[in-house]
C-alpha cells in the first residue's frame, strides 16, 4: 500500500467511497447524500489517498482503499474513510500516522476531529483524546458527535493517548 497526495482525477473515487460507506447507512445516510469531494476541495486541502497497486493492470492500476483530508488552517482532520472491504487491515492506523506526520511538518501541535459516532472507538484506539461533544445541528446533522484531539509531537508520542 502507498499513501500519496490526491490529485484531481481522484475526486470521483473519493466521492464514491464517502457515499458508499456502510458506516453511513440507515439513520446516518442523510449525512453523505449528495456529498462531493471535488477537485476544488483536493486543491484547497491536504488530501492523501491510500492505494494498492493492481498487478497486470494496463499501464499499471491502483485500487483506492482509503483517504484523509487535513485542514491545516483549522488544524482539523476533516475527512477520513477506509473502504468497507479494506477495514481491519491497519489502513486507518497508517493514515492517522501519516496525517500526524503531515501536521507535524506543517507546524501543527494538535489536530481536532469531530467523529462520526460509529468511528469513536477507532479514534480512541489510535490515540485520539476525547475533549467533548459537538451537539446536533439539525437539519444537517441530527445527532451529537464526539470530539477528539490528536496531540502531534515526537515520534514516541504517536501511539500514546486514549
Amino acid at each position: 500500500m502507498v499513501i500519496r497526495r490526491a490529485v484531481e482525477r481522484d475526486a470521483g473515487r473519493l466521492t464514491r467511497l464517502v457515499r458508499s460507506s456502510r458506516a453511513y447507512e440507515g439513520r446516518y445516510s442523510s449525512m453523505v447524500e449528495g456529498y462531493r469531494v471535488g477537485p476544488d476541495y483536493i486543491e484547497a486541502h491536504r488530501v492523501f489517498v491510500a492505494v494498492e497497486e493492481i498487478p497486470g493492470g494496463e499501464g499499471g492500476g491502483e485500487r483506492l482503499v482509503g483517504f484523509y483530508a487535513l485542514l491545516v488552517e483549522a488544524a482539523e482532520l476533516d475527512l477520513m474513510f477506509v473502504s468497507d472491504q479494506a477495514q481491519g487491515y491497519g489502513i486507518g492506523r497508517r493514515l492517522v500516522e501519516h496525517m500526524r506526520g503531515e501536521a507535524r511538518n506543517a507546524g501543527i501541535d494538535r489536530v481536532r476531529v469531530v467523529s462520526h459516532p460509529p468511528a469513536e472507538g477507532f479514534y480512541r484506539s489510535v490515540g485520539a483524546r476525547p475533549v467533548g461533544t459537538v451537539p446536533a445541528n439539525p437539519p444537517a446533522v441530527m445527532w451529537d458527535r464526539p470530539e477528539f484531539v490528536f496531540l502531534v509531537g515526537d515520534v514516541g508520542e504517536v501511539g500514546e493517548g486514549g
